[in-house]
């Protein structure tokens, strides 16, 4: 009998227990999401997120980005330096300009340069005649007593820029220095130095000769000095930084 009423209450489940925590679950997310302050907030709340994260990103590769700029910089600075020797001569100690004569005592200077400034007998001394035409000497010469041909040297370190033969001047060389200036040496024979190569202060760069604009002075070599494409008065800065 009792076998008989306990498959009567499988059968008909009367007795079977019922579990409520599924439903209440569910009706409590529904009561939560029926309530209109809830999509606002959970969309503030991600908004939030989403931007905390892409703060962190930005800050995070502008640092990156200031790091390398930095690295850069440095290393630029250091290779212009190593390939620019000169740029590290000129905060070394100023170099200092000489005659272009090996042995002053050898040569004497024989012409001087044009100064505009300086007496009419100097000024007149200082003209050089070719043809019909006087024209202001801007440079200074030397010549030795005898006549005879000496060693002409850089007056500074430099880059020879210009080695050729002009039918007035004769044979002529520039050499261009670290800050600019040109040094013009004409007149001369035997040049012993080529277009870009670099001398050094007193290297001997060939030795005087003649040429026809000065005819008149014999051996000798003609010096001038130019800064910013004029011409300077050597007296002006020989022996000087």
């Amino acid at each position: 009998m009792n076998d008989q009423n306990q498959e009567k209450e499988l059968q008909t489940g009367e007795n079977a227990p019922k579990s409520t925590d599924g439903a209440k679950t569910t009706s409590g997310w529904k009561r939560l999401l029926a309530k209109k302050w809830v999509f606002p907030a959970t969309y503030m709340a991600a908004a939030a997120i989403i931007l905390t994260l892409m703060w962190v990103y930005t800050d995070s590769g502008v640092k990156n980005l200031s790091e390398t700029e930095t690295g850069s910089d440095k290393t630029q600075t250091v290779t212009d330096a190593t390939n620019k020797p000169d740029a590290l001569a000129v905060q070394g100690t100023a170099e200092t300009m000489q005659w272009p004569v090996k042995d002053q005592d050898e040569a004497e200077m024989v012409l001087h340069y044009f100064d505009s400034n300086a007496s009419s007998e100097v000024r007149q001394a200082a003209m050089i005649e070719y043809g019909d035409t006087l024209t202001p000497h801007v440079g200074v010469d030397f010549a030795r007593e005898d006549d005879k041909p000496f060693d002409v040297v850089a007056a500074m370190s430099g880059k020879v820029t210009r080695v050729e033969t002009d039918p007035v001047v004769g044979q002529l060389l520039e050499i261009t220095h670290s800050d600019g200036t040109v040094t013009i040496y004409q007149s001369l024979a035997d040049v012993k130095v080529a277009k870009d190569v670099q001398v050094k202060k007193g290297d001997v760069i060939a030795t005087a000769g003649r040429n026809e604009l000065e005819k008149d002075l014999g051996t000798h070599v003609h010096f001038e000095i130019r800064q910013n494409g004029a011409p300077v008065n050597p007296e002006s800065l020989i022996g000087k930084k």
